[in-house]
């Protein structure tokens, strides 16, 4: 199984997290909450939009960024709309921890610059802010999924009622 680690510093949205947090249940990713969020973890917002999959979630809170820099190893990829290099343009190893910033503000400048070689973007129109970051979020992690040819994840869908030949 790929092993994946979503990192969500300062999320502000609980919608937004709630949705990240069915996509990890989905793809067996561990998320990482980073604090101060914008929303309490009990709010109903969040868990409407994670709907019944809390229970299948390996989540890890932290206090803050430097908490959890402290409490982590590995490779971080930061995505970001600012990078000079697109999230296609990486091989990412497995356990990579693939990073994301407030909706409102993104990952601060300073972490960025200090990490140019991991900064990561989605292409999109210049004319346009972002992508919202739950697509964001999808997107990066299937893109490593695919890279790890989805390995431990389903091979084949089934239909309700009747079988594939």
């Amino acid at each position: 199984m790929t092993d994946i680690n979503i990192v969500l510093i300062e999320p502000q949205i609980p919608q937004n997290t709630g949705n990240i947090a069915r996509t990890c249940a989905a793809t067996g990713a561990r998320l990482h909450l980073v604090r101060p969020m914008g929303f309490t973890v009990d709010d109903k917002k969040l868990k409407r939009a994670g709907l019944d999959y809390w229970d299948k979630l390996d989540i890890t809170y932290y206090d803050s960024t430097p908490d959890f820099f402290a409490k982590t190893s590995g490779t971080y990829y930061y995505f970001t709309t600012k990078a000079p290099q697109t999230y296609t343009d990486v091989e990412y190893p497995n356990g990579a921890h693939l990073v994301f910033g407030r909706e409102d503000a993104g990952l601060s400048e300073q972490l960025l610059h200090e990490n140019q070689k991991y900064c990561v973007r989605l292409p999109m129109r210049d004319t346009l802010r972002s992508l919202n970051l739950s697509n964001t979020v999808a997107i990066a992690a299937y893109e490593m999924l695919r890279q790890h040819n989805f390995d431990g994840l389903c091979e084949q869908g089934h239909l309700r009622n009747y079988n594939w030949e």
